[in-house]
């Protein structure tokens, strides 16, 4: 995965226009989205960006955080290592709470300041690079969010289904190379496939 790479999902063009050619100018090779539908291809591709600008009131429900939060769990269930920087101009307590629950790696209010927004990328990029690193070494850093009262073994699938989530983002959903990565026979990951729900594109 490309580090540098970028995609900004937001409706207003004139502010996804403006902030493409900051980002470009310092070396992120930027795509534009402004909906669902038009997203889910640049996340769906066999390189998903890095790196994800998303605006959460987007159509057709812009002042809601619905097609927002819909992104963002899609991205993140495809391409689980992917930094997710959420905007909203909605109420800020509860966006930041859904968002962060969900695996958004920051958060900004709108109107967002361009020093803010270019500190937030260069933040993401660098976690990004470690991350990547890691992956070279045969480590993985996993995100969870768990209910406390629902108690350890829930905490520990949870645990479970994203490691082979990542694993199989990293080696391109090929069984054998995770099965090797994670020290398993290919039997076992085919039944944590089935365990899960998770299907292999294409």
């Amino acid at each position: 995965m490309d580090v540098r790479s970028l995609l900004i999902v937001e409706d207003d063009p004139a502010l996804s226009g403006y902030l493409r050619a900051i980002l470009t100018d310092i070396g992120f090779e930027v795509g534009i989205a402004d909906s669902r539908e038009t997203a889910l291809p640049h996340l769906q591709s066999s390189s998903p960006p890095a790196l994800l600008v998303l605006d959460l009131g987007l159509p057709p429900a812009p002042s809601s955080m619905r097609e927002g939060l819909g992104i963002l769990d899609e991205c993140l269930r495809r391409s689980p290592s992917t930094k997710v920087i959420v905007l909203t101009g909605q109420d800020e307590n509860a966006a930041a709470l859904e968002a962060v629950r969900r695996g958004a790696f920051d958060f900004l209010l709108k109107p967002v300041a361009v020093a803010a927004l270019v500190q937030a990328v260069r933040r993401a990029e660098l976690f990004a690079r470690q991350e990547a690193r890691m992956v070279e070494a045969g480590e993985a850093r996993l995100q969870i969010t768990a209910r406390v009262n629902e108690g350890p073994r829930e905490a520990a699938a949870a645990a479970e289904e994203q490691l082979l989530r990542r694993t199989l983002a990293d080696t391109d959903h090929n069984v054998a190379e995770t099965a090797r990565r994670l020290s398993l026979a290919r039997e076992h990951v085919y039944y944590y496939l089935k365990k899960y729900g998770l299907r292999r594109p294409g």
